[in-house]
């Protein structure tokens, strides 16, 4: 096209040249020559030559002799020569002529100087007049390619030398590898990728933030065109027919596989709080794969999931998301982080005994493994750095989507069996703390106060030599608590789904409420799902149009097949009860070591090999540490250990006995009574009256508040997990689940104490 226009450019061309040379020569050369040069006789006369040989004071509308500048004193204004370009260009040997003085300006004749042509050194010549003239050098260089304009396009557009290497490559039967092709495929297949994964992120931005943006606009991605070449699969180049669409299919399929291996790499070197942004990204690709197979006919995205995630197996339950989370949750997750009960939220710990992974940082991908844009990149990154410090409900609804219903029920196999071996691997350990103990421990006395109290619970708990011991036990209570709140909080997001599965199934399965809030089948033998197709069935198979009916007859089939399928969902199960079964099943074989019972038949107050007792200590001194020493303030185990205590104690039966016999309620009790009897004593006045608590303010605070939070766990336990008559889904030792089976609970305390005989 352009060799067709070079009469059209060609006077355009010669105009710019002209207008650049003489620019020069009438403009820079005067001034060097009035400033720079002005007493260097020999260098003025080079400038001097340079300006007769290539001038055109024809074009020049202000000047009317060159020699006559140098006598009169002109202002800054008058100084510019004003000319008119015209299509006049210079000629190859003015130009070289150009060239020639310039070297000879510069070097002096010594064309091997220190520092190259243009270096500042021994010319003499300022530095910006050396730019100056260093610019126009080269321009001139370039100048000779565009004067023979037809050549120059000619040379550049001609591939003879790459048919004679066809030519050589065909006759000695070589393998080639066209790396000029194959990188236009690889640009082209990256230019497209790019601007549908931009738009994919764009589309899945939150609008909310978009218009909180005051350049919100950047988030938008302009319209571009490829259909014309997705279309063209037969491409002439260098007399072979190339099918470019098939090449473009094939390099996609490969990029999308790239990509998503790039995401889990990712994934996997850094830690669980980042599954958010993993389901972002992946959620990115998954559009984006949707928006490009629209014209390409690409693998299928779940093939290819699968296929990065070794997941491709029948009987393969397994695959890198969740050994990357199972991974995380036993190494870092169980240990490293805390439980925050009021925010449902898991943070890490800043100190404790327990040290984060070494961790390499992530390889950094190409730009389009992203969002696509660089804009939309750095949004979506703000947005995941919100969940990055933190799990909680959204990182459990990126799991659960992450996995599917196929690789979560081996993570909750994992996390109940880490339970067990907690539990088991805690038995030696709470049995050492139960030796420390005195044989028969009675109620705290109310005469002495708070302060006898606190006398009497630390000759009681002579745990000094056992602290290490004390320290594992407690760590293992907060992985077995953060544990069970895990399964809580999936238990929770699984609800959700289902909840939202259900309300959108139940038209279709004939599911309405009843009058005493339970749902109901509002038809008793088929629901309008299958009626409806039924019906159509029967229409179109009695029409004499239609030749082959069997095609209907086998979606009628498959109607009633699905909302049998949809029926037997509607009754799912609880993870959190089911892992509660377990965890009682798993206690059941430590009974006897853990939880005495009363010989009478009575409630025993006094003793102390029961696991409330230990509990009660661990608790008391786990909070006096943490309150009164400010160094282990940022070493506080969280909220998980009072889940596990309680968890243990109420499924062992014995939450009524620990309500009781706590040290830290009759700690309270103590203090509520001595506020009581001081009030009655206490002046009018009460500013004027002692403060008879100072100094443990802060660690009745502390009791308080674990109290409020034993008595949460306990009420969710009894709402989850009701003791009495519980028919419910238990679990062998072996795992095994059995169905609809009564476990033994252990007899509550105040039901085998002699009742009062009815008046």
């Amino acid at each position: 096209m352009m060799q067709h226009c070079d009469t059209l450019v060609s006077e355009a061309l010669w105009e710019t040249i002209h207008m650049e040379v003489q620019d020069f020569v009438q403009d820079k050369l005067d001034t060097m020559l009035r400033t720079t040069f002005r007493k260097k006789k020999d260098l003025s006369r080079i400038l001097s030559d340079m300006r007769t040989l290539s001038a055109d004071w024809m074009a020049n509308t202000s000047k009317a002799d060159p020699e006559q500048h140098l006598l009169h004193q002109e202002t800054e204004e008058m100084r510019q020569s004003t000319f008119y370009p015209r299509p006049v260009a210079p000629t190859a040997a003015q130009i070289h002529c150009l060239q020639f003085l310039i070297c000879e300006l510069v070097s002096g004749g010594n064309l091997r100087k220190p520092g190259g042509l243009f270096g500042n050194s021994s010319s003499g010549i300022p530095v910006e007049d050396l730019k100056q003239l260093e610019t126009f050098f080269y321009k001139l260089s370039f100048f000779l390619h565009i004067l023979d304009f037809t050549a120059t396009i000619g040379t550049l557009t001609d591939l003879g030398f790459l048919w004679f290497r066809e030519f050589y490559l065909e006759s000695s039967r070589v393998i080639q590898v066209d790396l000029s092709f194959d990188l236009l495929v690889q640009k082209l297949n990256e230019v497209i990728f790019t601007y549908y994964k931009s738009c994919a992120a764009s589309t899945l931005l939150d609008s909310s933030f978009t218009y909180a943006c005051d350049d919100g606009d950047k988030y938008f991605v302009k319209p571009l065109r490829f259909d014309a070449i997705f279309k063209l699969r037969r491409v002439m180049i260098l007399g072979r027919t190339i099918d470019l669409r098939s090449l473009i299919t094939q390099r996609m399929n490969k990029l999308f596989r790239e990509n998503i291996d790039f995401l889990l790499e990712r994934f996997e070197y850094g830690d669980l709080c980042g599954v958010v942004e993993l389901q972002q990204l992946l959620d990115i690709l998954e559009l984006t794969h949707q928006s490009i197979s629209r014209f390409l006919e690409l693998d299928s995205y779940s093939l290819m999931i699968s296929e990065m995630q070794e997941n491709l197996s029948l009987v393969s339950y397994s695959s890198r998301i969740s050994s990357q989370i199972w991974n995380e949750m036993q190494t870092d997750f169980l240990p490293n982080f805390i439980l925050c009960n009021t925010t449902q939220r898991f943070v890490r710990s800043l100190k404790g005994a327990h040290h984060s992974s070494q961790r390499s940082d992530a390889s950094t991908g190409k730009p389009y493994f992203y969002c696509g844009s660089h804009d939309l990149t750095m949004a979506y990154q703000g947005l995941a750095g919100l969940y990055r410090d933190f799990f909680g409900i959204p990182h459990m609804f990126a799991v659960v989507k992450l996995l599917g219903s196929r690789s979560l029920p081996g993570i909750i196999r994992a996390l109940l069996d880490h339970i067990s071996s907690k539990i088991t691997a805690m038995v030696p350990k709470v049995t050492g703390l139960q030796e420390a103990l005195p044989k028969s421990i009675g109620l705290l006395s109310f005469d002495g106060g708070i302060a006898g109290c606190q006398k009497i619970i630390h000759e009681i708990l002579t745990w000094e030599a056992k602290s290490d011991v004390k320290i594992e036990v407690l760590h293992d209570l907060k992985e077995i608590g953060s544990a069970l709140y895990w399964m809580s909080l999936l238990d929770i997001v699984l609800r959700q789904i289902d909840t939202t599965q259900f309300m959108q199934s139940a038209p279709w399965l004939g599911l309405v409420p009843g009058s005493d809030g339970q749902v109901k089948h509002a038809y008793s033998d088929n629901t309008p799902f299958t009626t409806l197709l039924s019906a159509a069935t029967s229409a179109v198979a009695s029409s004499p149009a239609c030749a082959n009916p069997s095609s209907y007859l086998v979606m009628s089939k498959q109607a009633e097949a699905a909302s049998l399928l949809y029926k037997s969902n509607l009754n799912s199960g609880s993870v959190l009860e089911y892992a509660l079964a377990f965890t009682s099943a798993a206690l059941d074989r430590h009974y006897s070591k853990w939880s005495a019972t009363p010989k009478t038949g009575f409630i025993d107050i006094t003793t102390s090999k029961d696991f409330y007792r230990v509990f009660s200590g661990l608790q008391y001194s786990y909070l006096e540490d943490s309150m009164t020493n400010p160094s282990k303030k940022r070493e506080m185990l969280g909220d998980s250990v009072a889940w596990a205590g309680c968890t243990i104690m109420y499924l062992l039966g014995q939450q009524l006995h620990f309500e009781l016999f706590d040290f830290s309620y009759q700690f309270l009790n103590v203090a509520e009574i001595e506020t009581a009897t001081v009030s009655l004593y206490q002046p009018a006045d009460r500013s004027k009256s002692p403060n008879i608590f100072q100094g443990y303010e802060v660690i009745l605070e502390a009791m308080r508040k674990a109290r409020r939070l034993n008595n949460h766990v306990f009420s969710m336990l009894r709402a989850r997990c009701p003791l009495e008559d519980k028919v419910a889904c238990a679990i062998k030792p072996s795992g095994a689940p059995l169905h609809r089976m009564k476990f033994s609970n252990t007899v509550s305390a105040f039901e085998t104490l002699p009742q009062r005989a009815n008046s």
